[in-house]
């Protein structure tokens, strides 16, 4: 017979069970219903599912160095770009340029020399100072272009390359003029950072884009793929540019376009045109490289970061064909300083740890002038938004803005003698409010950075610092890989893939073998051996052979 006290423990025991029983089945329960969220299973959103995941990747990665390397992972040799740069401007090339940059775009009409009249200018003593040391700075230019031309080893032979050379020399003597002329009134000259023929260059993707036949042909082959095999596929954008000369400040241009301005939600209202077609049936070509975005200087934490001012040739428009006319010159200057602006601003931006997966969190502005040393284009550029890629070309609300001037002239010649003939007043005081322009906003921690939460330096491992420097330099060299790209030759295409001939030959090729080399990824190759005599652990140690990497 058990003992009371036995008893009591088991009943003790029996009420815990109970208890806890019944509050696990109260839990269980609740007033409303609460399902599982639904999950489209279809391939299409399971891409959009997967590449929203490696956009939140890039996005939490610390530094800037390793949020170029994320981008770089997938492709081992570099992704299929098109080529824009700041020397071929097709015909008919402001829609695909604005579709690409998604900019809305405003002409601004010339003014005559009264309505330009202000109050900035009404010291006759100041206008006429400036214009004095701009005339003598224009002819100072050409007489050391003059000089420069009887030289046979320095003298260009063609026309475009001459008009490159003496714009550059114009474009220099001016900015030392009005930074001498300017400082003293407006000390913010006295800290901009000045970059001769910097390298700007910038990687996005764009939506929208109808896809290639091969690849239509590809997914209309899979029963699966049939229904949106016509579907608009996105288009990788590398911009290669090398202005004159570039200013660049700590603070950033205040924007002339507010956050309420720049979200249009009605499509019809954006004034914003869709080019479809593939950049290619207008003379754009396509190369691979990796993802690069240099603004002409290297990351640095309290550096002048901001682009204020940037100098752009328009020598290779003089090849264009008279036939195209003045309203496609027009548009081909629109879109030279869409596209060179845009692509600065991407750059900086990149430095601040966004890019065309993540976007900007405050606009960024700054100003463009165009010119051939004798006309001049002024224009100004506020972007926005980075997010092109994808659904976002349509569900994305808001827009970069553009607003220029047709071209003015500063000068109509220089004389025989060497004198500056019919010099504008007009020009001039749009080019010194060009430099008056202050920059005000300063941003600082995280609204400045709010992607990036650390830096290289900031790592304690000298391995990890070094190697992610190197890897970061290497990408943004642009050299070729050790081993060149695979390829298919015809010979192979004929007698291998079309018509299986060659059965008793070995495979060894990699489409014999079924590898596709575009799978490759970044961290996909040979490690680098590590000697034994600087093992860490000495020549004990047989484990560590190679370099450890850190790929993001």
């Amino acid at each position: 017979m058990l003992k009371l006290t036995r008893v009591n423990q088991l009943r003790a025991s029996y009420i815990r069970f109970v208890a806890q029983a019944t509050s696990a089945t109260s839990n269980e329960y609740s007033c409303q219903p609460e399902y599982p969220p639904i999950r489209d299973l279809t391939h299409k959103a399971l891409k959009r599912r997967e590449a929203n995941d490696w956009h939140e990747e890039i996005r939490q990665v610390p530094t800037v160095e390793e949020k170029i390397i994320k981008v770089n992972m997938p492709r081992y040799y570099g992704y299929k770009v098109v080529d824009f740069n700041d020397n071929k401007i097709p015909y008919n090339a402001l829609p695909v340029t604005q579709h690409y940059t998604r900019t809305v775009l405003k002409e601004l009409p010339l003014l005559s020399a009264d309505e330009n009249e202000t109050s900035e200018f009404s010291s006759d003593a100041f206008l006429k100072t400036a214009r004095d040391d701009i005339i003598d700075a224009l002819e100072l230019a050409h007489d050391f272009y003059n000089h420069q031309a009887t030289l046979p080893d320095v003298a260009p032979s063609d026309s475009v390359n001459r008009e490159r050379q003496l714009t550059q020399i114009i474009v220099e003597q001016l900015n030392r003029a009005l930074l001498q002329i300017l400082s003293a009134d407006y000390p913010h000259l006295n800290g901009v950072e000045v970059d001769y023929n910097p390298r700007h260059e910038a990687f996005w993707a764009v939506g929208g884009v109808d896809p290639p036949k091969n690849v239509v042909k590809s997914k209309k082959g899979r029963d699966w793929q049939k229904d949106v095999a016509s579907e608009s596929v996105d288009r990788l954008v590398q911009y290669t540019g090398a202005p004159y000369l570039s200013l660049r400040h700590r603070q950033q241009l205040c924007p002339w376009m507010t956050e309420g301005e720049s979200k249009i939600m009605d499509p019809h209202a954006r004034h914003l045109p869709r080019f479809n077609h593939d950049a290619r049936t207008l003379g754009y070509r396509t190369s691979y490289q990796h993802a690069v975005n240099v603004p002409g200087y290297w990351p640095s934490a309290n550096g002048a970061n901001f682009g204020l001012l940037s100098f752009q040739s328009r020598a290779s428009l003089q090849m264009r064909h008279k036939a195209y006319g003045d309203r496609d010159l027009q548009e081909a200057l629109h879109a030279l300083a869409i596209k060179s602006s845009y692509a600065w601003l991407l750059a900086q931006a990149n430095y601040n740890g966004f890019n065309t997966y993540n976007d900007l969190t405050y606009p960024m502005n700054t100003q463009t002038v165009i010119t051939n040393g004798r006309e001049w284009s002024f224009y100004e550029y506020q972007l926005n938004t980075l997010l092109l890629h994808s659904n976002q070309v349509n569900e994305n609300p808001r827009v970069n803005f553009c607003r220029g001037t047709p071209p003015l002239p500063l000068y109509a010649e220089i004389s025989e003698k060497g004198k500056c003939v019919d010099f504008n007043d007009v020009t001039l005081k749009q080019l010194l409010r060009v430099y008056m322009n202050v920059p005000k906003v300063e941003r600082i921690g995280n609204e400045l950075h709010p992607y990036v939460t650390a830096r290289t330096s900031d790592y304690e491992n000298k391995h990890q610092r070094d190697f992610i420097d190197k890897t970061f330099k290497y990408l943004c060299s642009k050299r070729p890989r050790h081993l060149e790209l695979p390829e298919i030759y015809l010979w192979e295409k004929l007698y291998k893939i079309d018509h299986k001939t060659r059965a008793m030959e070995a495979k060894r090729r990699f489409f014999e073998l079924e590898l596709n080399p575009w799978r490759r990824t970044l961290e996909k190759h040979d490690k680098e051996y590590l000697p034994r005599a600087v093992r860490l652990g000495g020549r004990k140690n047989r484990k560590d052979r190679f370099k450890k990497t850190f790929y993001p």
